[in-house]
């Protein structure tokens, strides 16, 4: 075992300062273990934040060297062995106490955006979307929602932007509602009461958005997603994709099967 100093902030509201702590370190151990045995056997009263210990909860987010991190994902080898360990609080939020910081105003931006709201089901009652475009935003889900990205905004951070810029981690959920097709809901350019200018908006989606043949905004432009979605409905007197594959499969065989419209394969409406 190893033994290294930990410098804790250790605070309120009203103010607070770095306090050392000696301690011993074990192979295998992550940052919030330590914040664990400092509780254990030194500091019992030492606020942390955490739940999952996986990487999966958001919850013990903080800076460890000056760096935003989760503590149960930052392994003790990873850092510099013949240096202090410095953990403090996110610099963005206001803090309760020791390593705990308010996030509650993440929650309330989440709450002003516009929400999922599915466009009408086509005749046949069902709604459809081209598995490219169920893909495309899949990255974007995969958030836990630490918001290390919001503590790191300049915006934020910086120049108390809190009142005008939702941040980073909300840019990408409105991208991804905007990707989906089956969303009627419009959340380009601004929503109300939250504004997102417009050259932040598209400046994030240009660097977010995987390239595909098309490029992404003349894809999802508003005529280009109606004309999308009207494909999409099954029209009454056209052919199935798997019925045309079918005769087309039947015409090489030699089976004499010819295209009608209207008609599907053995259904009687098409004649030779």
């Amino acid at each position: 075992m190893a033994k290294r100093t930990f410098k804790v902030w250790r605070g309120d509201t009203s103010g607070g300062s770095f306090q050392s702590y000696d301690t011993e370190v074990s192979e295998g151990m992550v940052v919030l273990d330590v914040l664990h045995n400092l509780q254990a056997t030194q500091t019992p009263d030492l606020a942390v934040r955490w739940n999952c210990k996986a990487g999966k909860c958001d919850s013990c987010s903080m800076d460890i060297n000056g760096k935003p991190k989760l503590a149960c994902m930052t392994r003790m080898n990873s850092l510099p062995p013949d240096q202090d360990v410095t953990v403090q609080p996110l610099k963005t939020f206001p803090i309760i106490r020791d390593l705990v910081t308010d996030v509650s105003w993440n929650y309330r931006q989440n709450k002003r955006i516009a929400p999922f709201k599915p466009i009408p089901p086509g005749p046949d009652g069902k709604r459809r979307m081209y598995q490219e475009d169920a893909d495309r935003p899949q990255e974007f889900r995969k958030c836990i929602e630490c918001f290390l990205c919001q503590d790191v905004c300049h915006v934020l951070r910086d120049r108390d932007g809190q009142d005008k810029f939702v941040g980073p981690r909300f840019m990408i959920r409105v991208a991804g509602l905007e990707m989906n097709p089956l969303d009627a809901e419009d959340h380009s350019g601004a929503t109300e009461p939250v504004r997102l200018r417009h050259v932040q908006y598209h400046s994030v989606l240009h660097r977010s958005v995987p390239r595909t043949h098309q490029h992404y905004r003349q894809r999802h432009h508003p005529d280009e997603r109606a004309r999308r979605r009207s494909l999409l409905r099954p029209r009454v007197g056209d052919r199935t994709a798997h019925q045309r594959q079918e005769a087309a499969q039947g015409a090489e065989a030699g089976e004499g099967v010819t295209e009608a419209d209207g008609a599907g394969r053995g259904d009687g409406a098409g004649t030779a």
